[in-house]
């Protein structure tokens, strides 16, 4: 068994973001319990690339894909695909939080922005670039909660954090044979670098 921080985790780094609207038949399926969030028949998908670094309770890389989620009449946010290049990330995102974490493989290029690939024994997840097109001022705080499944039922999960924001363009590409295929297929309606975020994450 892979020992891993209790909670919550205190996170930090770099996040390369982009958010997608999406027809309600095209969504990714969500957390049992909840129900996508749509308004006019689309609801809201993000991804990302994560570099954890600085004073990251771990060390590590992520791509994620997640979905904007009620619980209730609550608004959520639940994570439908992931993946990480360290085994105690996996393991307690997946203990603590019911988060579905598997393994991959990163290629990451740093500059003004980020190139990235992800990949497993099974071939590509996606690919991405991100390029930096201006700041806005100070840092913006973010407060929100998680809904996954653990141990049959719904969990949820408090994060808080900051960030210094940069918008950004991004530019995503995934195999036809890829569960993040739909990624590719239109470009994201935002883009955006999380600079130096901090998480509190859980607890």
């Amino acid at each position: 068994m892979t020992d891993y921080p209790d909670e919550p985790w205190h996170l930090a780094g770099q996040m390369y973001l982009s958010l997608w609207r999406v027809p309600r038949a095209e969504l990714p399926p969500v957390a049992p319990g909840t129900r996508h969030l749509t308004v006019g028949g689309r609801g809201l998908v993000g991804a990302a690339w994560v570099v954890y670094e600085n004073d990251s309770v771990l060390h590590y890389n992520e791509l994620l894909r997640a979905v904007l989620v009620r619980d209730g009449a609550r608004p959520r946010v639940c994570i439908t695909d992931i993946w990480v290049d360290s085994e105690t990330s996996r393991a307690g995102g997946r203990a603590l939080w019911g988060i579905p974490k598997e393994m991959a493989i990163f290629e990451v290029q740093r500059s003004d922005g980020i190139a990235c690939a992800g990949k497993t024994g099974r071939g590509t997840l996606a690919a991405g670039r991100f390029t930096e097109r201006g700041g806005l001022p100070g840092r913006w705080p973010s407060a929100f909660r998680l809904a996954q499944t653990l141990d049959g039922r719904i969990k949820t999960s408090r994060v808080r954090g900051s960030a210094a924001l940069r918008l950004a363009r991004a530019e995503w590409t995934a195999p036809a044979d890829s569960r993040l295929a739909a990624l590719g297929r239109s470009a994201p309606l935002v883009s955006l670098t999380l600079r130096d975020f901090t998480l509190r994450f859980g607890g």
